[in-house]
């Protein structure tokens, strides 16, 4: 398409989309040059407050608990949403219209689409009434666990339910006339055509939740901060300091690496899709 574009057409383009790539961009470079400020006291640009992170026992302990809530989060949330979007591509009723037929897919748009701030307070209130009632879910990072799987599932069925929609529906027709089970052609059919989506969801959710801060900041509780509230917290208290620019540029680091990973999975089912009957 782009080999039909005129020279000038090209141009407007550049210009157009230059300056929001600046915009979006600039500031991410600022935090990763501001990041190598020398060292009280020095002159040099260098690596000091970088050295410094290493030996923050504050900063450590909350990498930890950002590191195990992403991690124990996603896997849950991969595999929820692994489920609910092959229900939403298997069992959906063709003949059912209007309201009826929407209504799955508006389940799972809804915390997609939902203010961060509103979700946060939502699973606030959830919390307090489950915690005075029961005396469980007290703030804490199950509280913060549960909440991230409730955004990171919807995320994950979303890229599953997409590489659903591509397959072929006689495959599963196929897998039954050899006599598989329900339960063998999800395993041995769906699980490994789908398994650059599951991958790629599980990253994605991974990158939601190491750098989410609004609905972390609603269901933490003492002995939870997670590195978005100490970042927030250190400015508030100090201002924006070269430490924080240097722990800011890391985790701006490991998203775009995430992310770039997620990328690559979610590609691979443009090369390993199946072909439909009759392509």
């Amino acid at each position: 398409m782009s080999q039909h574009l005129t020279p000038p057409i090209r141009r407007a383009l550049l210009l157009t989309s230059l300056p929001v790539y600046i915009l979006l961009y600039a500031p991410l470079a600022l935090i990763a040059v501001f990041s190598f400020a020398p060292a009280p006291g020095g002159t040099a640009a260098g690596l000091h407050w970088y050295d410094a992170l290493l030996h923050a026992p504050n900063v450590l302990a909350a990498l930890r608990r950002s590191l195990t809530l992403a991690l124990g989060s996603s896997i849950l949330g991969t595999v929820l949403g692994t489920l609910m979007g092959f229900g939403l591509s298997r069992f959906r009723s063709r003949a059912r219209s209007g309201f009826a037929a929407a209504l799955p897919s508006l389940i799972i748009y809804t915390p997609i689409i939902m203010p961060s701030l509103v979700f946060g307070i939502s699973e606030l209130i959830f919390f307090n009434l489950m915690h005075n009632a029961t005396g469980l879910f007290a703030a804490g990072l199950l509280t913060m666990g549960i909440a991230h799987v409730t955004f990171q599932a919807p995320y994950v069925a979303l890229v599953v339910f997409a590489r659903m929609a591509g397959l072929d529906p006689n495959l599963f027709e196929a897998s039954h006339d050899l006599y598989a089970n329900g339960r063998q052609s999800f395993l041995h059919l769906t699980v490994p055509v789908i398994r650059p989506a599951i991958i790629g969801g599980f990253l994605l959710a991974f990158t939601l939740s190491i750098d989410d801060f609004t609905i972390s900041y609603f269901t933490a509780g003492p002995g939870s901060t997670t590195l978005p509230i100490y970042i927030y917290s250190a400015v508030a208290r100090k201002g924006i300091s070269p430490d924080i620019n240097a722990l800011a540029t890391l985790m701006i680091a490991t998203v775009i690496g995430i992310g770039l990973l997620q990328y690559g999975f979610t590609r691979q089912k443009d090369r390993l899709a199946v072909p439909r009957t009759g392509d």
